[in-house]
C-alpha cells in the first residue's frame, strides 16, 4: 500500500491522508476514525496497530490474523457519541469480505473510550 492509494476504510482519501498517520502513530480525533483505522489495518495485515489501539483489560495476548480473509469494504451504519468532546462513543458497522468460503459479512456495535493519555480505544463489540 502506498500513501497515494485510496485508503482501504473506504473514506474516498489517500491512504497516507487518512488511515496512514493513524497507523503511524498520530491520535485518531474520533471513535468513528479509530473504527475506520483498525478496519484498515485488519485489510492490510497490521496486527500491531490492532493491539496497540485495544483496552490491554479486553485485549488478547496475540493476534493471530486470517490472511486468507480479504476484507473488500466498510459501511458505518450509526455513530453513537465519540466525537472531539467526548469521552466515550459507539459505532455500528458493517465490514464485508471474501474468505474460502465465499463473501462474507462482520456486523458489530463497538465502544470506544478515551485513555488515560486521552487517546481513543477500541473496548469491545458485540455482534449487531
Amino acid at each position: 500500500m502506498t500513501d497515494e492509494d485510496p485508503c482501504p476504510c473506504g473514506s474516498g482519501v489517500p491512504y497516507g491522508e487518512c488511515c496512514g498517520p493513524l497507523h503511524a502513530g498520530a491520535p485518531a480525533p474520533t471513535a468513528e476514525r479509530l473504527m475506520r483505522s483498525r478496519y484498515s489495518a485488519f485489510a492490510l495485515g497490521n496486527a500491531e496497530y490492532l493491539l496497540e489501539t485495544w483496552d490491554p483489560a479486553s485485549r488478547p495476548g496475540e493476534l493471530d490474523l486470517d490472511a486468507e480473509l480479504e476484507w473488500r469494504r466498510l459501511l458505518i451504519r450509526d455513530t453513537s457519541a465519540g466525537g472531539l468532546d467526548d469521552q466515550t462513543g459507539q459505532v455500528a458497522f458493517t465490514a464485508v469480505g471474501r474468505g474460502p468460503d465465499g463473501r462474507f459479512e462482520l456486523r458489530e456495535r463497538s465502544r470506544f473510550a478515551r485513555n488515560a493519555a486521552g487517546r481513543w480505544i477500541y473496548i469491545d463489540g458485540t455482534e449487531a
